[in-house]
C-alpha cells in the first residue's frame, strides 16, 4: 500500500531537479525599447502664426497680367464648339488643362493667345519684378498690379525658359520689396508660405513645409534647376509668386505643380532663390542667361550597373557619351567613367550634375572626380558655354534588324546575335569610325535588361566592338551570374545597359 506513495515522492523529486529551461519559457527580447518613464521633451511645439509676416511682406507681392493676340486651336487644343457643354457649364471659359503635371499658370497663357494671370514680387524699390518665364512668354503687353490697386505697364527685361525665370521692370520709386534668403539654409521640414493669386484671387496665403530640396522634377524640362519641393497649396495663378520662410525672406519662386487634375495635389515645386537670382542678374546685364557645359551624356546608376562597373555603391553619374571637341573630351573624361564629385561636391544622382555645371560661368575651371577601372581619378576641366540650340538624344533612324547582308555573330555566352554594319549605316547613325554592331536578337538575359532588336552595341564595358565577331570575343568570357555593361546606341541617344548572364541565356 506504500508503493504508490513512494512513486509520487520520487516523481516530485525528479521534477524539482530539472533545469528551469525545461519547465519555464524564457522571456523574449522586445523588438523596440519600451517607453521611457519620463516622456521626452517635444521636438516641435505649437504652430506658427503668420499674421505679422503676411502684413509685412504682402505689399511687395504683385499680380501680373500678360496679354497676347488670340490664336485658335493652339497645340491641338479643341475649338470651343468641340468642348462638351457639361464642361463649359462647370468650368466656364477657364477650362482646366489636361491631367498631368505642369505649371500652375493656367491653360491659356500668352503663347496660346488671350490673357494669362500670374503672380510676382518686387525685388527692389525702383521697380524690378521677378516672375516665371511661362507667365509672360510670348506676351505683347504685361501689366503689374500692386497691392494698393495701382497698375503699371511692365517691360520684360529678359526671360529664360530653362530656369523659368523672367525679370520685369516698372517705372516707379519707393516701392516695398522682399529680401532674399540664404539658399543654403533651406531644409526639409521647415515652415514656408506662398502668397499669390490662384484663380485670380489676389494675395491668397497658403502654408506648409519644405518636403525636399535639390529635387529633380522629371515632369519639367528644367534640367538645370534643383527644385524645392513643398506641400504648400499652389494652383493656377500662383506661378511666379514668392515662397517665403518664417523670417519673410524669399527662398524660392513657385513654378510647377504635379497634378492629375490641374489643381493642387500636395506636390509643388519652387525654383531656389539662388538659381533665380543668378538668372535675374544675367538677364539684367545681358538679356540672356549663359550656362556652363561639360559636353557629356549621363545616366542614372542602378544596383545592377554598379555591380557591372565594380562600384562600391550606386552614387554618381555614369558617362554614356562624350561629345567630340567638348570640355569633357579635352579633359580626358571617357565613356564608362562615373563622376562622383565636382569641386568636392558629391554627385549622388545623375540629375545632380546639370545644375552644378550649369551654374558655372563659361570658362570656369573645375575639378572632376571620376571612378574608372576600380580607382578614383581627378581631372581638371574648363567648362564652355551651353549651346541651347543644339538638339540631341532623339530622332536618329535605326537600321532594320535582320535584313542586312552582313555576317551575323556566331554565338556568345549571352545568346546575343549581332550583325555587322555597313559604312553607310554607320554614317546614317552618326557613329564614330568603325564602332558598332547591330543587334538582331538580344537573347533572353539582355532582352530582360532592356536590349532591343535594332539597337547598336558600341562597346562591351570599355572595349569598343566593330564587328559581330568582335562582339562574340568580348562576351565569350562572361560567366553565369556575371554582370556586363553594354554601351548601346538607340534613336540618337547613347546609354549603358547592365546585363547579368544566366544559364538560360546560353540557349539564345
Amino acid at each position: 500500500m506504500n508503493r504508490p506513495l513512494s512513486s509520487l515522492v520520487l516523481f516530485t523529486a525528479i521534477a524539482a531537479s530539472l533545469p528551469v529551461a525545461c519547465t519555464a519559457r524564457p522571456e523574449a527580447t522586445p523588438i523596440a525599447s519600451p517607453p521611457a518613464a519620463t516622456p521626452a521633451a517635444p521636438l516641435v511645439s505649437g504652430l506658427p502664426d503668420f499674421t505679422n509676416l503676411v502684413q509685412r511682406v504682402g505689399p511687395a507681392v504683385v499680380n501680373i497680367k500678360a496679354e497676347a493676340a488670340p490664336q485658335r486651336n493652339v497645340r491641338g487644343a479643341p475649338d470651343d464648339e468641340q468642348v462638351p457643354e457639361i464642361f463649359r457649364r462647370f468650368f466656364g471659359d477657364e477650362l482646366p488643362f489636361p491631367g498631368g503635371p505642369g505649371g500652375p499658370g493656367g491653360p491659356r497663357g500668352p503663347r496660346g493667345g488671350g490673357t494669362s494671370m500670374g503672380s510676382g514680387f518686387l525685388m527692389s524699390a525702383d521697380g524690378y519684378v521677378m516672375t516665371n518665364h511661362h507667365v509672360v512668354e510670348g506676351a505683347e503687353t504685361v501689366t503689374v498690379t500692386l497691392s494698393d490697386r495701382r497698375e503699371f505697364p511692365a517691360k520684360v527685361v529678359g526671360s529664360d525658359e530653362q530656369s523659368d525665370v523672367a525679370l520685369l521692370k516698372i517705372d516707379a520709386k519707393g516701392l516695398p520689396f522682399l529680401r532674399m534668403a540664404n539658399a543654403t539654409s533651406t531644409r526639409a521640414g521647415q515652415w514656408v508660405i506662398a502668397i499669390g493669386s490662384p484663380f485670380g484671387l489676389d494675395h491668397s496665403v497658403t502654408a506648409g513645409i519644405v518636403s525636399a530640396v535639390g529635387r529633380s522634377n522629371p515632369y519639367a524640362n528644367q534640367r538645370y534647376v534643383p527644385f524645392i519641393q513643398t506641400d504648400v497649396a499652389i494652383n493656377q495663378g500662383n506661378s511666379g509668386g514668392p515662397l517665403l520662410n518664417t523670417s519673410g525672406e524669399v527662398v524660392g519662386i513657385n513654378s510647377q505643380i504635379f497634378s492629375n487634375s490641374g489643381g493642387y495635389m500636395g506636390v509643388s515645386f519652387a525654383i531656389p532663390i539662388d538659381v533665380a537670382m543668378g538668372a535675374a542678374e544675367q538677364l539684367r546685364a545681358t538679356g540672356k542667361v549663359s550656362r556652363g557645359q561639360l559636353g557629356v551624356q549621363v545616366q542614372q546608376i542602378t544596383n545592377e550597373s554598379a555591380k557591372g562597373l565594380g562600384l562600391p555603391d550606386s552614387r554618381g553619374a555614369l558617362i554614356a557619351d562624350v561629345l567630340p571637341g567638348s570640355p569633357a573630351e579635352k579633359a580626358g573624361i571617357e565613356r564608362g567613367d562615373v563622376i562622383r564629385a565636382i569641386d568636392g561636391r558629391d554627385i549622388n544622382e545623375s540629375s545632380d550634375l546639370p545644375p552644378i555645371i550649369g551654374s558655372m560661368a563659361p570658362g570656369t575651371k573645375a575639378k572632376v572626380s571620376v571612378f574608372r577601372n576600380g580607382r578614383n581619378v581627378d581631372l581638371s576641366v574648363v567648362v564652355n558655354e551651353l549651346d541651347a540650340t543644339v538638339a540631341g538624344g532623339s530622332g536618329s533612324p535605326r537600321p532594320s534588324a535582320g535584313n542586312g547582308e552582313s555576317r551575323p555573330s556566331g554565338g556568345n555566352s549571352l545568346g546575343l546575335v549581332g550583325q555587322d554594319l555597313s559604312s553607310g549605316e554607320r554614317q546614317q547613325l552618326g557613329l564614330r569610325g568603325n564602332e558598332g554592331v547591330l543587334v538582331r536578337s538580344p537573347g533572353d538575359a539582355a532582352a530582360e535588361a532592356g536590349l532591343r532588336p535594332g539597337d547598336v552595341v558600341l562597346s562591351v564595358g570599355r572595349n569598343s566592338v566593330a564587328s559581330a565577331s568582335a562582339l562574340d570575343r568580348e562576351l565569350a568570357s562572361v560567366k553565369p551570374g556575371q554582370t556586363v555593361m553594354l554601351l548601346v546606341r538607340r534613336q540618337g541617344g547613347t546609354q549603358f545597359i547592365a546585363v547579368t548572364a544566366d544559364d538560360a541565356s546560353k540557349a539564345g
